[in-house]
């Protein structure tokens, strides 16, 4: 295990006190930057910043530095930082109700913001895109200002919950340098916080605000990275370690505030909203879906695109996944063996959900790393052009629109290898899961989820090979 928190120059970084202060702080600027030019900037999507940089670059950014890094812009998310400039006023009075725990409310949540971004064009909509960061922040604020801790994080927030599936598959995690050390630890400041001696009531330094403990935590579920544990523990045993990545996906072991992993439907769910989602958004955007849909309009008169479209998401991120699961879920009771005709088809299901995630990430890895390398040198003259917007002359220069991106082309490889990887990850994750709870059956009882990754892989690489929009590249369709 190699500790980051160890590293020269990059551990006196991470562990400067202010680090996340300072990043949400220019994070901050950055959205307010964003919202002003959606709103009062040019509204023609490939000149303006709060599409561009919101559709194309963020996204791209956001997925890549995920699987590098872990979940980075959780850390500096802003809306935390407009939370606890508010919580300044209005100190938050109660706890996140007990029947909305977990992740049945984010689910539909990140499931409108994948259909909205479709059925409203949102990518060409700089003043709604404009009006959507502000609509984060504005619950954010209003949750985390109503309830204590960090319940917009950990219920509520879409791109949240999509930052914790996918840095499961990061190589860095959270994590107890020496659980013997926890285990003599009487104050629990990692959870608790850090409080004067002198004056209890005061915090010097806040403790985990979604509750996770340190010693029993294992993953990146949940966790934002906030680094506020490392800052609380008095003992110095905190590590931000490397670790295999994916390899929490396999283990069911009890964890902090999650559980099991398998007794968890709900991020089960999560997991195949961000595996499914990913190849439907990716579809949306692909020329044979435009056709049906114009098809369809024609055939029936009385239908609309948002008619079309809601059908098509209902298909893809509820009907499919779900008869998929249940199919496959019944075949390994099937044949399992004698553990897993005892074993519910829900619980099946939600333990094969995990190995998914791979081939999920992989494909929102393909997705927008399309849109960001085929839009990469765009932000240079869009940013100058607002720039000379914001100031009223060219105090970056004069705008350098000969600057694009590469070629669709030279990305295409780079696509095809995220889609395999990707496949490959999760056939090898349920590899483990069927020898994990299925020794001596686990070939038959693995095969038909097998199926399915092998299939979402195959649906992927074709996907990739269709005619789709250039959004905000300054490219034509």
């Amino acid at each position: 295990m190699s500790d980051l928190l160890t590293w020269p120059v990059v551990g006196t970084v991470l562990r400067w006190r202010h680090l996340r202060t300072a990043t949400r702080a220019v994070l901050l600027v950055v959205a307010v930057v964003l919202i002003a030019h959606g709103l009062f900037g040019p509204q023609f999507a490939p000149t303006n910043l709060a599409t561009l940089a919101t559709w194309i670059h963020y996204r791209g950014l956001l997925i890549g530095v995920l699987l590098v890094a872990g979940n980075a812009f959780c850390h500096a998310c802003p809306l935390i930082l407009a939370r606890d400039l508010t919580r300044r006023v209005h100190q938050p009075t109660l706890r996140w109700p007990a029947w909305l725990r977990g992740k049945w409310l984010a689910l539909p949540l990140f499931a409108a913001v994948l259909f909205a971004y479709e059925a409203f064009d949102l990518w060409a909509q700089p003043s709604a895109t404009a009006w959507l960061i502000v609509g984060y922040f504005v619950g954010a604020i209003v949750v985390d200002t109503t309830f204590s801790g960090a319940a917009f994080c950990k219920h509520v927030c879409p791109v949240g919950q999509f930052n914790f599936v996918a840095s499961t598959l990061s190589p860095l995690e959270i994590r107890a340098r020496d659980t013997r050390v926890c285990a003599g630890c009487s104050t629990v400041d990692c959870l608790k916080g850090r409080r004067a001696p002198e004056a209890p009531a005061i915090v010097l330094q806040r403790g985990c605000e979604l509750h996770l403990f340190v010693p029993t935590k294992t993953g990146n579920l949940d966790c934002t990275f906030c680094l506020d544990c490392v800052q609380a523990c008095p003992h110095d045993n905190v590590a931000l370690a490397t670790r295999v990545p994916g390899e929490e996906l396999a283990d069911d072991r009890r964890r902090s505030v999650i559980g099991r992993l398998s007794r968890r439907p709900d991020v089960a769910a999560l997991t195949l909203l961000f595996t499914f989602g990913a190849l439907l958004n990716a579809f949306a955007m692909t020329a044979p879906v435009q056709a049906v849909e114009r098809r369809f309009v024609t055939a029936y008169p009385a239908a609309s695109r948002f008619d079309v479209l809601a059908a098509l998401f209902l298909l893809g991120l509820v009907v499919v996944p779900g008869v998929l699961c249940t199919a496959a879920a019944w075949i390994t009771r099937l044949v399992g063996g004698a553990r897993a005709r005892v074993t519910s088809i829900t619980i099946v299901a939600t333990s094969y959900a995990y190995a998914l995630v791979p081939i999920g990430c992989g494909i929102w890895l393909a997705h927008y790393a399309f849109h960001f390398f085929t839009g990469l040198g765009t932000i240079v003259p869009v940013t100058q052009s607002a720039a000379i917007d914001g100031f009223g002359w060219a105090i970056l220069g004069e705008p350098a629109w000969g600057w694009l991106g590469i070629r669709p082309g030279l990305v295409l490889p780079l696509q095809i290898g995220a889609v395999v990887l990707g496949g490959i990850g999760s056939t090898s994750l349920i590899h483990r899961i069927s020898d994990r709870d299925y020794r001596g059956r686990a070939a038959q009882a693995g095969a038909p989820w097998m199926a399915i990754a092998v299939a979402l892989t195959i649906l992927a690489l074709w996907i990739l090979m269709q005619p789709m929009d250039m959004r905000g590249t300054g490219f034509l369709s």
